[in-house]
């Protein structure tokens, strides 16, 4: 073993001496650590694990001695011990890899000690830990910040401190969950220990700093060179097989606290306080979460929660317009005359395709004419203005609490810290002069290459983009065939005596069925997608962890905006706006004769159409998120334990928990930003979506939480300062958002044809009416259209159940056959037109107007919060220059009296 390991570190000796290809920041790291260490070069032995038996204890955080921790577990299947025989020289090799890795590890600094499975002896745990030296020595590598001394600023009161009593019931038990203490923190620094506040060596580095810095090792240290390149890191090893797992661990079970009195029990008190369902109602200990998990995981919760409450106040005003337009549906004019026997009954309206489809009378439309009003109401209007004011407040202030986040959890100057992703240094071959240090560096490729790798990148996020818009023709297509279908099988008049036909409209079954199928295509894609997505970024090789998950999110989101909402625009801005007329319609590909809308609109379309996507993914994820990790760890258990009783430890328990790779917290966020698109973009056709958003995302947070305290391992503890590229995507939705809603109560809804109408065209000079009313808008609203003019005669009267007619209506705004201009668009129709474009222009300009002034009147970061930072900034330098001072002085004075006994000696045998 110890000839095998020399020839690994052999041939990287060898390597390092050629300098054609290499990692700079590994080098520069190895550099730093041979003060402490010494360089793999130097060594002349090869150190392996030692293994120990495990000793009974299931609750034991430490090696077997009791008292070095430990802070990462790495998993591998031990190749003697494996049944299949015909893969042996593969398995002498990752055994050989492994070796030199762990060798490499032990003379980096790590301490390691080796278990067998309890409940399979193929299994070996090798648990790390990581000693005061190392810790010091790469926190100050990475600019961890550290405790310096307490912080005793005095916080301010908060104004709504009178009630307290109130929201005393929300807060979490302050004697269960203690509050943390505060600290004036600094980057840490070795040669100025004494200026930190290290009352316990034990305990200065909390657990998940520990498990970062010892993820941040393993990510780097090498294990095979071969043809000029480095080949290291943990991930590359787990993801070769060579390693099964790697994971820091959860401190003690989740239903019942540790044996051991010591072990903080901060995964026990998370479910409890925060994952359990009896706890719904209370706010989250997101302290003790981001202490816990780390900052990433506690900014996004810390959104989550902020998103949800904001959604309580949007809730609210939605089901108050839903209300007011179910309490006046019965006031609605138009629907009454729609419904009426001897308004709608009489009314023989034209066939909406070709051959096959019938005349047809307008009341079978009643029930959801009905429904409509409920939708197309005042109401509506009024919601939809308070919704682009709404996502403003929600965005200036998200700002101002996540301002305040930064500052309470040591974030703020974040991006000063942020290292290189280990992907990122592997390919760093090609020399460039910085232009700041004028020094020389190292980068992964030139200019001309990373231009090529952004052309290849865009170039595939276009043709994937381009294969959702094709998917979506292909829904239309099948909409427009479908319908010809539904038309001449469903019946044509209404049965009083069967209830299903008074729903079960030609309309309403093509848009229920074309919405399913749109679903599942959308779901389909996205999980083809985000594999690409994956390797798309992974090619173009982004410096940081932050850049890499901030490319990730644009092409995720360019394509699952593409994906979810297209169907939603197509039915909102285009379907049923260029269909000509009977006489002369308008052909989709020269074959489909375009879809014609509802004679109230394609409003209550698109209400059913984000209703089945909205529900149906919520539905999905909730399945997804709870039933699947259940299901994976239920099957996990009982085919290893197969009902053995055996105390198993620690770290086996959390081995046979599922993994949440780095990407999961992206799928949440990409879940909530997809949700918070519809509750903004649509609202004007569905005043509900808030509060189903809401009662969404009050599970969504707690079955988060239970997924990742019951059912996943440990995540390896991040630093976050904020929620990265999803704050522009949403303030860009939200810019968008006042559009598309103008654009829907404009042109999907009835409400401005029907206020023309009652303002213009109800009384004289166009109408026949007295005062204003509604009476006669259907009349009013449809168009006559001549069977004799039909091109095809074939097409005259394909269905004659209703008697010979000589005309029929259509939904739109020409002058009957007969007149001069007949066929073409009369007075009414450019009334509205103008109507329209003046709503729009006065919609958006007044809500942007008003979007401006909020968001200058409010500032991203308090007024408080500032003051806080500078007076922090102020004291944490006030102290570290007094300290320096004190050094300073005590060295000077040391030097003073050494200068005063040497004179003293020189002058004393002189007088004597």
């Amino acid at each position: 073993m110890q000839k095998m390991n020399r020839d690994v570190l052999l041939e990287m000796e060898q390597e390092e001496e050629d300098d054609e290809d290499g990692d700079i920041e590994l080098e520069n790291i190895d550099q730093m650590m041979v003060s402490s260490f010494g360089t793999l070069e130097n060594q002349h032995d090869c150190p392996s694990p030692e293994f120990e038996d495990f000793n009974g204890k299931p609750d034991s955080l430490f090696f077997n001695d009791g008292h070095r921790r430990i802070d990462f577990v790495l998993v591998y299947e031990d190749e003697s011990r494996k049944k299949e025989t015909n893969k042996k020289g593969s398995n002498e090799k990752q055994k050989k890899k492994r070796q030199a890795y762990e060798s490499n590890l032990i003379n980096d600094g790590l301490q390691l000690e080796a278990t067998r499975s309890v409940l399979d002896d193929k299994l070996v745990f090798v648990k790390v830990h990581a000693p005061w030296e190392v810790l010091c020595t790469y926190a100050e590598i990475m600019h961890i910040k550290l405790p310096l001394k307490p912080n005793d600023l005095k916080t301010r009161a908060s104004a709504f401190s009178n009630f307290n009593w109130f929201t005393k019931v929300l807060q979490v038990d302050e004697s269960i969950i203690k509050p943390e203490q505060e600290f004036f923190t600094a980057p840490f620094e070795k040669n100025r220990m004494n200026d930190f506040y290290i009352r316990d060596k034990d305990t200065f580095f909390n657990p998940a700093t520990r498990s970062r810095i010892v993820y941040f090792i393993l990510s780097r240290i090498k294990y095979q060179v071969r043809e000029n390149v480095k080949k290291f890191g943990i991930n590359k090893l787990v993801s070769s097989g060579i390693y099964k797992a790697a994971f820091p661990l959860h401190d003690c079970n989740f239903s019942c606290p540790s044996e051991d009195f010591n072990c903080p029990n901060e995964r026990y008190l998370l479910y409890r306080e925060w994952a359990h369902p009896r706890s719904i109602y209370k706010k989250q200990p997101l302290d003790l979460i981001r202490k816990y998990y780390g900052e990433k995981i506690g900014i996004y919760f810390a959104w989550l929660g902020y998103y949800t409450q904001m959604l309580l106040l949007a809730a609210v005003v939605g089901v108050a317009c839903f209300l007011y337009g179910y309490v006046n549906q019965n006031n609605c004019t138009w629907s009454k005359e729609v419904c009426h026997p001897d308004i709608g009954g009489k009314i023989v309206m034209c066939p909406q395709c070709d051959r096959l489809c019938p005349f047809w009378k307008l009341n079978i439309t009643c029930e959801s004419s009905k429904k409509l009003c409920i939708f197309d109401s005042f109401g509506t209007l009024v919601f939809a203005v308070f919704m682009g004011v709404w996502v403003t407040l929600f965005l200036e202030f998200w700002k101002r609490r996540q301002a305040e986040l930064e500052y309470e959890w040591d974030t703020v100057e974040l991006q000063q810290e942020e290292q290189p992703r280990p992907e990122y240094e592997a390919q760093c071959t090609h020399v460039v002069i910085n232009e700041i240090t004028q020094e020389e560096e190292r980068v992964p490729f030139t200019t001309w290459g990373k231009c090529i790798r952004i052309a290849l990148c865009a170039s595939a996020v276009l043709f994937w983009i381009l294969l959702i818009i094709a998917s979506v023709i292909g829904i239309i297509v099948y909409r427009l065939s479908v319908f010809i279908v539904f038309s001449a099988k469903l019946p044509k008049n209404i049965n009083g005596t069967d209830p299903i036909q008074k729903y079960l409209t030609p309309h309403t079954a093509t848009s229920i069925t074309a919405s399913l199928i749109s679903f599942v295509i959308i779901m389909i894609l996205n999980i083809i997608y985000e594999k690409v997505a994956i390797m798309i970024t992974n090619f173009e090789l982004p410096r940081t962890q932050t850049d890499y998950e901030n490319s990730l999110t644009m092409k995720m989101f360019l394509f699952q905006f593409v994906n979810y909402y297209s169907s939603c625009f197509y039915i909102a801005f285009f379907k049923g706006k260029f269909v000509g007329y009977p006489g002369d319609p308008v052909y989709w590909l020269g074959k489909y004769r375009n879809e014609e809308c509802d004679p109230g609109g394609c409003l209550l379309e698109l209400t059913t159409q984000l209703t089945i996507i909205m529900g149906g993914k919520a539905i999905w994820n909730n399945i997804q998120e709870v039933l699947f990790p259940w299901i994976k760890n239920l099957i996990g258990r009982y085919g290893t334990v197969s009902g053995s009783e055996k105390i198993t430890p620690r770290w086996e328990q959390d081995y046979h928990l599922q993994l949440m790779g780095r990407l999961g917290l992206f799928y949440e966020y990409l879940e909530m930003i997809i949700q918070f698109g519809f509750v903004t973009l649509f609202v004007a056709s569905f005043p509900l979506a808030p509060l189903l958003a809401l009662v969404n995302n009050i599970l969504e947070i707690r079955v988060d939480a239970w997924k990742m305290t019951t059912q996943y391992r440990r995540m390896v503890p991040e630093k976050a300062q904020d929620i990265g590229a999803w704050q522009p995507i949403m303030q860009g939705i939200a810019i968008l958002a006042v559009v598309t809603n103008a654009m829907i109560i404009a042109f999907t809804s009835d409400m401005i044809p029907r206020l023309v109408y009652y303002w213009s065209f109800s009384v004289p000079p166009y109408g026949d009416h007295p005062h204003y009313t509604m009476e006669g808008y259907i009349n009013n609203s449809l168009s006559f259209f001549n069977i004799a003019d039909y091109k095809n005669r074939s097409k005259g009267n394909p269905y004659t159940g209703l008697g010979n007619h000589t005309t029929c209506r259509y939904r739109d705004f020409r002058y009957p056959p007969g007149h001069p201009q007949e066929y073409k668009h009369n007075i009414y129709y450019w009334h509205v037109i103008a109507a329209k474009l003046a709503f729009i222009i006065v919609m958006e300009h007044v809500i942007y107007s008003v979007k401006f002034f909020i968001s200058y009147a409010i500032p991203d970061v308090s007024k408080s919060t500032k003051s806080k930072i500078k007076r922090e900034k102020y004291l944490t330098q006030k102290l570290l220059h007094e300290n320096h001072l004190k050094d300073m002085t005590k060295n000077m004075g040391f030097l003073a009296e050494r200068i005063v006994e040497a004179v003293d000696n020189n002058l004393r045998p002189k007088l004597e």
